[in-house]
């Protein structure tokens, strides 16, 4: 039986440890994370508590980094001793390279990245993967499954994991925040809120259908909707007068630069 360490229980490790366990897998889960409680309500999921980070990286071939990027060196400073040759680490930590937690561990060390969504928790999770080349395609498989068990799994060039970032990781806030402006205008002109929120968020879900779906490109998909002189021509034309497709691109720009920082 594997067994998966899990460094971080956090809204995403731990929704990633109960995934694991939903799936049926066999895998032993070993956790630990500063904040006992957090620990603590994992049991009844079966992950088994751990006394220090150590231990995890001791005990277990698969250790998922589920930490706050900006505490990741300080955590594989204090695990770097106990890393072999077979510890293969598999890391949801933002903007974090392969180098970085080679600089920090052993100049040999596995390394997995993973970009997640937040709708993991839901298990509804869009997760990028790319393995650095010094992962056995077992130890890939193995790793893929613990982050498929959340929801879906792209893999992408490990050189393009910056990049993503804004494309799933990031761009659920920026949807969040175009709902808002569905919510609000359905609010100032005297439709329910509540309402208003469950019609646009179905769809959501159904345009997202259609996207995979379908067989049809994005612009033939607009074009099915935008009938000659009607109501969603006048509203795209205002779109595209505000240039919302480049505003987009300049956000991911933006997201995709803040990471290359974060990562120095």
């Amino acid at each position: 039986m594997n067994k998966l360490g899990v460094l971080g229980a956090g809204n995403m490790g731990s929704a990633i440890m109960k995934g694991v366990k939903g799936s049926g897998a066999e895998v032993e889960i070993h956790a630990f994370d500063k904040d006992g409680e957090k620990l603590a309500a994992l049991v009844e999921y079966g992950v088994i508590p751990a006394k220090s980070e150590k231990e995890i990286v001791e005990d277990c071939k698969y250790v998922l980094l589920a930490v706050k990027p900006q505490v990741l060196g300080n955590v594989l400073d204090e695990i770097k001793d106990s890393v072999s040759a077979e510890t293969v680490f598999i890391s949801i930590c933002a903007g974090i390279s392969e180098e970085f937690i080679r600089t920090r561990t052993i100049p040999t060390a596995k390394v997995v990245l993973v970009m997640p969504n937040t709708p993991m928790m839901l298990g509804l999770g869009a997760s990028a993967m790319s393995t650095d080349g010094r992962t056995t395609d077992e130890e890939f498989a193995f790793a893929k499954s613990v982050i498929g068990s959340c929801g879906i799994v792209e893999v992408i060039p490990i050189d393009k994991m910056k990049e993503v970032i804004a494309i799933n990781g990031s761009s659920p806030a920026f949807i969040y925040l175009f709902a808002k402006g569905f919510i609000e205008y359905a609010g100032e002109n005297g439709i329910d809120e509540k309402a208003a929120l469950n019609l646009f968020a179905q769809t959501l879900v159904g345009s997202a259908k259609m996207l995979t779906g379908s067989g049809m490109t994005v612009d033939q998909l607009i074009k099915q909707v935008s009938s000659p002189g009607g109501t969603t021509i006048a509203g795209l034309d205002r779109l595209y007068e505000g240039q919302l497709v480049q505003d987009v691109k300049n956000a991911c720009d933006s997201c995709t630069k803040r990471a290359y920082e974060l990562a120095k």
